[in-house]
């Protein structure tokens, strides 16, 4: 079992900056991959970004390829999602969630464990 616990998140104006962290507790975080969601009020929960449990595959959402990357370092079982040319439609709570497998996974139903998530808000 793994717990997972977001932080980063924040104020930031349109075209800025944040990176957004996922800290996980157990020895086995190696052995999970990882994805990143967004929901908004009234919306569902949306996929963001995914990397498997060695780092070496990644996949993004058509919407922030170019602008967002997805990284990992499993000797500080964290994962990370630096976010750049941020945008106001992109105000969310993001999530990071984890499962055990080597592939990269997008759908909700895929990811075992959730965190509480992380408030990030682009002013215009």
């Amino acid at each position: 079992q793994v717990q997972l616990v977001e932080s980063g998140g924040g104020l930031v104006q349109a075209g800025g900056s944040l990176r957004l962290s996922c800290a996980a507790s157990g020895r086995t975080f190696g052995r999970y991959a990882v994805g990143w969601f967004r929901q908004t009020p009234g919306k569902e929960r949306e996929f963001v970004a995914a990397i498997n449990w060695t780092g070496v595959s990644t996949y993004y959402a058509d919407s922030v390829k170019g602008r967002f990357t997805i990284s990992r370092d499993n000797a500080k079982s964290t994962v990370y999602l630096q976010m750049s040319s941020l945008k106001p439609e992109e105000t969310a709570v993001y999530y990071c969630a984890a499962t055990l497998g080597g592939v990269v996974y997008v759908r909700e139903s895929q990811y075992d464990y959730w965190g509480q998530g992380t408030q990030v808000t682009v002013s215009s």
